[in-house]
């Protein structure tokens, strides 16, 4: 009996021993485990920080791009005036004062054609005052009257080049007062160059570069505003520490210095495209953020606060810092009182199963007991570490998704900007081949220039089938002067389906089948091709037919139930085959839409294309 008592005196030490252990184990792994929570949570915070400021950037940048294409369209649009010859074969002229009433039509009319641009406030020209037309201060402005504008000398030393003013004030005769920044450039005779005829002066609104400006909202305490090359203040609003714009023309045109900002600060923001920098203004440490507008070379910059940063940093990862941390800490508090019933309760079985044995077997069977199997804490303190590993490796993954997204988003912002250079492009060569007389050139440019428009659709997927009939008569016009006198087309369309949409890019590969694969393989290369679209029973029926060579009904069938292998770009390849036009109707419409083809070798083939009728939004 003394035995019993020494082994339940001995169980009792035991668990006494384990709510020691128990007790070690929080404190060794627990607490660890909490100081290494908040070193995650200051490095998140740390980094969460870094990505704000990385987000402000990529916004200035994306405004500074947003400016710089608006700038780039007013450069364009000064271009095309610059290059105009009837600019001057009207200055150039001395006629009589009747004449002169002509070309003042004239001159307005031009003047009136770029101001059809919204960005554009007022063209003016400059002209020698012994002509009529050179004093009616509304488009027409004596020569002279260029005296009271500082950047006067910077334009005649650009001899051509346009000149960027900063923002003033302009009184004009028909609107009053506003504030506007200029383009203005130097007019030569083509006949003498060393004679200058005029000054061309393009005024656009303040608000253009207001409405961007005004969109940047990094700090309450700093404003953004826009430096030149030079370091002077061009546009910027009120706002502490913030120098306001100038009031004067003459305060302007010789550029007012940002005086808080250090000289070797403008000097490194100067020499470099984009960055971010560091200064301390009083008690406050500001990161100064700059971009390079391209096509003037200004600085847009603006300035935010570290403490500004952290608060918005804060704001982005405190919930989720918080929930992480009260998540992580309630299941290990929830994992510690599990592990502690668990213990109680195997001890509690192993007690009672012992006082059962005892009175059933008597003291002797505690002799030959068996011992009971460790290692389930070293088990949990395995799982634990695996937990931690996981949930860190989770974080990292949802930190690095949330970079991608970002990034995705700058290329998707970019992606937009691009075409509107190439449009501008194609419009700058269609002009060079107007003044050289290259009318079928300029055609074609035309066309190709519509044909880009038509296909890329601002990104939009569905277009109306208006556009794409449109798409495709661009395609085979740009077909026909590559394939000159082989082929004809109609397109027949019945009233109202405008209002009505497909997935873009549908005709375009039924259209260029037609004609590579259908009447370019017949013996004398020469056919029709008929398109029509009608209403159905509610839905939209498209038919692209062709006189070609057609094909037997079992190739066509294959062409649209699986990707033509093999091909090239000439051909049905995987990107633009029937069997992408198919999938991609039905994944629009549903399964029961798509295409289907009648054709027969030697008798030409229609492909029938059949969706629901889905009306614009």
């Amino acid at each position: 009996m003394k035995k019993a008592w020494a082994y339940l005196t001995g169980l009792g030490q035991g668990i006494l021993a384990a709510r020691k252990w128990l007790f070690a184990y929080v404190l060794l792994i627990l607490l660890p485990v909490s100081i290494m929570l908040g070193s995650f949570y200051q490095r998140s915070n740390d980094i969460l920080e870094k990505e704000v400021t990385r987000t402000m950037q990529l916004t200035l940048k994306q405004a500074g791009m947003n400016l710089s294409y608006k700038l780039n369209h007013i450069r364009d649009s000064s271009n095309s005036v610059f290059m105009n010859q009837i600019l001057y074969d009207n200055l150039l002229q001395k006629d009589k004062i009747t004449d002169q009433l002509g070309q003042i039509k004239e001159l307005r009319n031009l003047a009136e054609t770029a101001q059809e641009n919204q960005d554009i406030f007022r063209l003016r020209f400059f002209a020698d005052a012994s002509r009529i037309y050179g004093g009616d201060r509304i488009n027409l402005y004596p020569l002279a009257d260029m005296d009271q504008y500082p950047w006067y000398e910077a334009v005649k030393e650009a001899g051509g080049g346009i000149v960027w003013t900063g923002v003033y004030p302009e009184i004009y005769n028909d609107y009053g007062e506003k504030n506007i920044f200029s383009a203005a450039r130097l007019l030569r005779n083509p006949q003498d160059y060393e004679e200058i005829v005029g000054i061309l002066v393009m005024d656009i609104s303040e608000t253009m570069v207001q409405e961007i400006v005004s969109e940047l909202h990094f700090s309450d305490k700093y404003a953004p505003f826009l430096l030149d090359g030079g370091g002077k203040l061009i546009y910027g609003t009120d706002g502490p520490d913030q120098g306001a714009v100038p009031n004067t023309k003459a305060e302007a045109g010789s550029g007012q210095t940002v005086n808080h900002l250090p000289e070797e600060l403008l000097n490194e923001i100067s020499h470099t495209e984009e960055g971010i920098v560091k200064r301390i203004i009083g008690r406050d440490h500001v990161n100064v953020v700059y971009t390079t507008i391209g096509t003037t070379g200004w600085k847009l910059v603006a300035q935010v606060s570290e403490s500004e940063i952290s608060h918005r940093a804060t704001a982005q990862g405190q919930f989720t810092s918080i929930a992480t941390l009260a998540g992580i800490t309630v299941m290990f508090l929830v994992l510690v009182f599990v592990l502690l019933m668990f213990m109680i309760q195997g001890m509690q079985r192993r007690v009672q199963m012992i006082l059962r044995m005892i009175r059933k077997e008597g003291i002797g069977w505690l002799e030959d007991r068996r011992s009971m199997p460790d290692g389930d804490f070293r088990l949990l303190e395995r799982s634990v570490d695996h937990l931690i590993h996981k949930v860190n490796t989770l974080m990292e993954e949802s930190y690095q998704a949330k970079i991608q997204e970002r990034e995705a988003q700058l290329r998707t912002l970019q992606a937009q900007i691009n075409p509107h250079f190439l449009y501008n492009a194609l419009d700058m060569i269609n002009w060079s081949a107007i003044s050289h007389d290259a009318e079928d050139t300029s055609e074609m440019i035309e066309a190709l220039a519509q044909y880009f428009r038509l296909s890329l659709n601002k990104g939009r997927d569905n277009v109306s089938i208006a556009d794409e009939l449109e798409l495709a008569r661009v395609f085979l016009e740009i077909q026909q002067n590559r394939f000159p006198s082989t082929f004809t087309f109609s397109i027949q369309a019945e009233p109202g389906l405008s209002a009505y949409i497909i997935p873009k890019l549908t005709l375009q590969p039924l259209v260029e089948n037609a004609l590579l694969h259908g009447i370019r393989k017949t013996k004398n290369k020469q056919g029709t091709i008929e398109i029509s679209a009608r209403l159905e029973n509610g839905d939209v029926v498209l038919t692209v037919a062709d006189d070609g060579i057609g094909m037997e009904p079992e190739q066509a069938n294959r062409l649209l139930l699986e990707p033509a292998a093999g091909q090239h770009a000439d051909g049905l390849d995987g990107s633009f085959g029937l069997y992408n036009v198919n999938e991609r109707i039905r994944y629009f419409a549903g399964n029961r839409y798509g295409l289907s083809i009648d054709t027969q070798p030697g008798k030409g083939t229609a492909v029938r294309v059949t969706v629901k009728a889905t009306l614009a939004e």
